[in-house]
């Protein structure tokens, strides 16, 4: 073998070692984002008799890793205490925890898990995932936008959903002349550590 060639070999090895190692670093997932708790919120409104009624969830959490750049290599996990929905009348917050609404003895937490996210441009992403509420699952697709200032990001969006396929409001409540079948849940979540647009 001359000098040539030996000198060849051992530059493809070396190159091929760098470019390991650098789809190996390129392929980490990023570092999960904190959620600030006070500014952040989760709300939802139904109809009630065809009146628009406007309540929250005082208690979630939410783990996001994700690289706006690489949405496709992030992840989204969120969690929400039922217990704390309130509609901001006493009589109602106290029947949406019993069995006929959210039976938060038997399913205190709903959660969304995220499937795949795919970026739409201008800050605006598609956010797949499994939804759970009160034991029953659905797919649903989730549109977000994240906007970035002074070192926080925002990320806002909305999605409508239907109370009966996760059975809340059973029994008489089943009634979508009471109470609409259609829920609207709309969110703002705040963020410190996701990394630039």
């Amino acid at each position: 073998m001359t000098l040539l060639a030996m000198a060849c070999r051992r530059w493809c090895a070396a190159a091929l070692i760098v470019a390991g190692t650098a789809g190996t670093a390129a392929a980490e997932p990023a570092a999960p984002a904190k959620l600030l708790p006070v500014p952040s919120q989760i709300a939802f409104v139904i109809k009630q008799m065809g009146v628009p009624v406007e309540g929250v969830f005082r208690k979630f959490d939410a783990r996001i890793a994700l690289d706006p750049r690489r949405p496709e290599d992030g992840s989204v996990a969120l969690q929400i205490d039922v217990a704390s929905a309130s509609l901001g009348i006493p009589q109602s917050d106290a029947e949406l925890p019993r069995p006929a609404w959210f039976d938060s003895d038997r399913f205190p937490k709903a959660e969304f898990r995220s499937s795949t996210i795919k970026a739409l441009g201008g800050g605006r992403f598609e956010v797949a995932g499994r939804l759970t509420i009160k034991g029953s699952s659905r797919d649903v697709v989730v549109p977000v936008e994240i906007t970035q200032s002074y070192g926080q990001s925002t990320a806002t969006g909305s999605l409508t959903i239907q109370r009966l396929a996760f059975r809340i409001g059973e029994g008489e409540w089943t009634d979508t002349s009471m109470v609409a079948d259609d829920v609207q849940v709309r969110f703002k979540l705040v963020l410190t550590g996701l990394g630039p647009l």
